[in-house]
């Protein structure tokens, strides 16, 4: 005995539609008679449209399944549709490029929402609300450096790189003290939750040592 699996059969075309249709459309192509391939091949359409009905939501689904039914066909279908029988090279172009911005960060740990803020602050006149938002970036900036590099840095370093990526034209006063290093890393570090069912062992170790005291 001789088993049919998918594996050994040719592949579909147009798979979501299944085998049954792909034998479908291969026996139209046998008809002879055109008003008879005509009829079959609506025939088919409307089957093909109740095994997808996902398709009514899309603008003009009734063209959509004339053209599948033209790919499950390999465009070797002669019938009147009612719309222009597409062409093979309609469907073999291959998509356009998708550009994607690559910006260049000089210092690429901080990252480019960094980089924003900076731009945002040299374009600032001088004053308390370019003052306030330079901090702002100088504690990001090394709350940045610290979850990529988990070390020590300090505060005169944050602040050359701030005038670096600006351009030298930002410039932090000495005086300003930033969050302690250790600080920022209890913060970064993640909260690994309590097991639970510890109380009753601690309720019954609490009497234990009462105990033992009093004795």
């Amino acid at each position: 005995m001789t088993y049919d699996y998918n594996s050994s059969r040719k592949k579909l075309i147009l798979p979501e539609y299944g085998r049954n249709i792909q034998k479908m459309v291969n026996h139209i192509k046998t008809v002879e008679d055109r008003d008879e391939r005509n009829k079959a091949a609506r025939t088919v359409i409307g089957v093909m449209g109740n095994l997808n009905p996902h398709l009514r939501d899309v603008n003009d689904f009734k063209h959509k399944l004339w053209d599948h039914l033209a790919i499950i066909a390999d465009f070797e279908l002669d019938i009147d549709s009612p719309y222009p029988w597409p062409e093979p090279e309609s469907f073999q172009s291959k998509p356009e490029n998708v550009p994607y911005h690559q910006h260049r960060i000089a210092k690429k740990h901080y990252g480019r929402s960094i980089v924003l803020m900076i731009e945002k602050a040299v374009a600032l006149e001088s004053g308390e609300e370019k003052d306030d938002l330079v901090k702002m970036i100088a504690y990001h900036m090394k709350k940045s450096y610290l979850t990529w590099n988990r070390e020590a840095v300090s505060d005169s370093e944050i602040f050359g790189d701030m005038k670096t990526l600006s351009g030298g034209v930002l410039e932090v006063n000495p005086d300003l003290k930033l969050p302690e290093t250790k600080d920022i890393l209890a913060k970064n570090r993640p909260i690994i939750p309590k097991k639970k069912g510890g109380g009753k062992k601690g309720k019954h170790q609490h009497h234990y040592q009462q105990n033992q005291h009093k004795q």
